[in-house]
Parts: structure tokens; sequence; C-alpha cells
């Protein structure tokens, strides 16, 4: 039977365990999180580097005989375009570095709360933790991920809630 006690709604049956385990399990998800799409950015990178070094092969191959100016201009529109996936993949990067720094952080506040005997047990100051984490989140998925694991979803469940489209782009911020 899964408990509906929480920092936030405490009861006889709150305890500072579950919170540590809730707080170390969205700690896991937001690294399995950043993981796979910093595995999806750099296949990203690898294909388009790849395409575009073929295409400037094209392109310097027709140069050299004299090609035709339409079949360049056409190939550089597609090396054109294959840096616009580039940069897409570099912004993921960006959200990868985030999501690791917010894991860092929320890790040093734990191990802050946890070491002290005098907050250990409060629910108040695990809610107040609860949230100083959370306001550090800047992409909505963060938002939706941290209130599914605060709820006592697993971190499988979790991962596939916030699981990204292939082709859903980037949440520009």
């Amino acid at each position: 039977m899964t408990t509906t006690s929480s920092a936030q709604k405490p009861d006889l049956d709150w305890s500072q365990v579950r919170e540590t385990v809730r707080m170390m399990n969205l700690a896991v998800t937001q690294i399995e999180t950043s993981m796979r799409q910093g595995d999806d950015s750099v296949g990203t990178l690898t294909n388009a580097f790849t395409t575009m070094a073929a295409r400037i092969q094209v392109i310097e191959s027709l140069a050299q005989k004299g090609g035709k100016s339409q079949q360049i201009v056409e190939q550089c529109e597609a090396v054109s375009a294959e840096m616009k996936h580039t940069i897409v993949a570099f912004q993921f990067y960006d959200i990868l570095t985030q999501r690791l720094s917010h894991v860092s952080h929320s890790l040093e506040s734990l191990t802050d709360l946890v070491g002290d005997s005098a907050r250990l047990y409060s629910p108040v100051e695990w809610s107040l933790l609860q949230e100083k984490i959370k306001s550090k989140y800047t992409l909505a998925d963060e938002h939706h991920m941290f209130d599914m694991v605060m709820q006592g979803m697993s971190v499988e469940e979790a991962l596939k809630q916030t699981q990204r489209p292939k082709d859903n782009g980037i949440e520009l911020f």
C-alpha cells in the first residue's frame, strides 16, 4: 500500500527516510534523462558533421570540375540545413549541463539537511528543501518530473512520462 504522507502533508506515517528516497529517485531520474538526451545529441552531431563533410567534398568536386552553380548552391543549402540541426543538438547539451547542475545542487542541499540533526526530522524543513529544489528548475518537463517523483512515482515510470518524442524539437528558454 502506498502512503500519501509527504513533507507537504505529513501525518503519523511521515518519514524522513521516505523523503530521502524520493529525493534520491529524483536525482536518478534527472541523471537518466540527461544521459539519454545527451546520447541523442551526440548521435545527431555525429551524423550532421558526417553529412556536412560529405557535402563539402561534393561541392569541392563540383567546383574543381567547373560544375553548375545551381548544383553548388543546392549543396551549400543542404550544408546550411545540417548546421541548423547541429545548433539544436548543442542546445540539448546546454540542457544536459543545466540538469546535471540541478542534480549537483539538489544533492548538496539534501546532504546538508540529512547532516543536520536539528532539521532532519522536520517535515517543514523537507518541504522547504523540495520547494527550493523545484524553484531552480527552468524546464517544464523538470517540474513535471519533480511532481511525479515527489508523489511517489518510480524512476522507470517517471522516465516514461517525461520522454520527449524524437521529432519534438527543443524547448527554448
